[in-house]
C-alpha cells in the first residue's frame, strides 16, 4: 500500500481528480485528501455535489460515493498543520495535485506554503518524493511556462490533463480515464484503464 497526498484546486476538471481518487481507493492505496475552497465551488459546478467543509463529513460522503474499496482514505482541511504531509517526517510516497490551478503552481515554484495543499508540496519537493501537477489552463502564459520550468527543474512532473486519441476514446468518460492512467503510470500503481501502447 502506497500512501498518495492527493489535493484538489479550484481549476477545471475535478473530474479528473475525482477518478484518479476512485482509481486509487480500489487500488488499495492509501490516501490523505485535502481540497481547496475554490475546488468546493467546482465540484458543485461540474459534479453537481457538494465536498462537505469538515474532514469527516467529506470522508463519510465519499465513501458513501464510492462505496466499498479496499484502500484507506483520510480527508485533511486546508490549514490542518498537524496532518502527515505537511513534515517531511512523514511525506507519504507521493502528490498529485489534480485539477492544479496556476495560482496554486505559482506558489509552489515560489516556495510559499501558506496552506496545506503548498506546504505537503513543498515538503515532497525537498525530500524529494513524486510530486505531479495537473494544470488546466490555456493558453499559457509565459509566467505559467516559467513556473512549470522552474518547478520540472525542482523535480516536479508537469502533466497537463490532455487526452490522447489513439485508444479511440468513445466518450467523455475515456477521455478521462487516458489522462488518469498516466498519472498512475507515474505513480506507478497499476492499472487497467488503458492498454499500454504497442500491446
Amino acid at each position: 500500500m502506497k500512501t498518495i497526498t492527493l489535493a484538489f484546486t479550484g481549476a477545471s476538471g475535478l473530474p479528473y481528480g475525482m477518478r484518479l481518487l476512485e482509481c486509487l481507493l480500489a487500488g488499495g492505496q492509501r490516501v490523505h485528501l485535502v481540497y481547496t475552497q475554490a475546488a468546493q465551488i467546482v465540484a458543485k459546478q461540474e459534479l453537481g455535489f457538494v465536498l462537505p467543509s469538515r474532514a469527516q463529513d467529506a470522508e463519510q460522503m465519499l465513501a458513501q460515493r464510492f462505496g466499498s474499496f479496499s484502500g484507506e482514505l483520510n480527508v485533511f482541511g486546508i490549514q490542518d498543520w498537524y496532518a502527515p504531509m505537511a513534515s517531511g517526517s512523514n511525506p507519504g510516497d507521493a502528490m498529485v495535485i489534480c485539477p492544479c490551478t496556476m495560482g496554486t503552481l505559482g506558489k509552489i515554484a515560489g516556495g510559499i506554503s501558506d496552506d496545506l495543499v503548498a506546504r505537503a508540496a513543498d515538503v515532497m519537493l525537498k525530500e524529494k518524493r513524486t510530486l505531479i501537477l495537473a494544470p488546466r489552463e490555456m493558453p499559457f502564459s509565459a509566467i505559467h511556462l516559467e513556473n512549470m520550468l522552474r518547478l520540472a527543474h525542482a523535480g516536479a512532473v508537469i502533466m497537463p490533463p490532455n487526452p490522447g486519441f489513439y485508444h479511440h476514446p468513445q466518450n467523455v468518460q475515456d477521455l478521462v480515464d487516458f489522462v488518469v492512467a498516466r498519472i498512475l503510470d507515474h505513480l506507478g500503481v497499476a492499472q487497467a484503464l488503458v492498454r499500454p501502447w504497442g500491446k
